[in-house]
């Protein structure tokens, strides 16, 4: 089983900007059953990420500890079933790499109907792992279901004003 530990922030300031090691363009949608409610056991997403996709079930937990399996597919139908069978508005995001200390730190800067939303999170080895704070954290939203990319096509960043 895949176990996922992950805390997410908002950003206070863009100083993080020059600690970039590497950016990466990310286009991801979600496949919802008919008649799906909110309550809801998983999602399932597809994920083109540069010039790689996956299939990506990932566990509904409101939790920073989730399950996550993900699997690679072909480009070309990653490219197909977002066109066609995910729900829109699709996810699309540049990724930016900042390590900091001994922790990488992937901060997505949305855009589409998300543009403007920016967040900064952290993978962990466990719940109680310590971790440096960069000076250009702000809140945590780990906790907040709002904030999950799942959530971004039913109310999208550009609908919270």
């Amino acid at each position: 089983m895949g176990i996922e530990i992950e805390r997410k922030f908002l950003l206070k300031n863009d100083s993080w900007k020059k600690h970039v090691s590497v950016s990466t363009d990310f286009k991801q949608g979600y496949l919802l059953a008919p008649g799906s409610t909110d309550i809801a056991k998983s999602s399932v997403r597809i994920r083109i990420e540069g010039n790689k996709a996956n299939i990506n079930i990932k566990s509904m937990t409101l939790s920073i500890t989730r399950q996550e399996y993900e699997y690679p597919i072909p480009l070309e139908d990653a490219e197909k079933i977002l066109k066609e069978l995910c729900e829109k508005p699709l996810v699309e995001k540049i990724r930016h790499i900042v390590i900091h200390e001994e922790h990488k730190w992937e901060i997505d800067v949305f855009s589409g109907d998300n543009k403007g939303l920016i967040v900064a999170e952290v993978e962990l080895k466990s719940e109680s792992e310590k971790f440096s704070i960069p000076h250009w954290l702000g809140e945590e939203v780990s906790d907040q279901v709002k904030y999950y990319n799942v959530n971004l096509i039913k109310n999208p960043y550009s609908s919270w004003h």
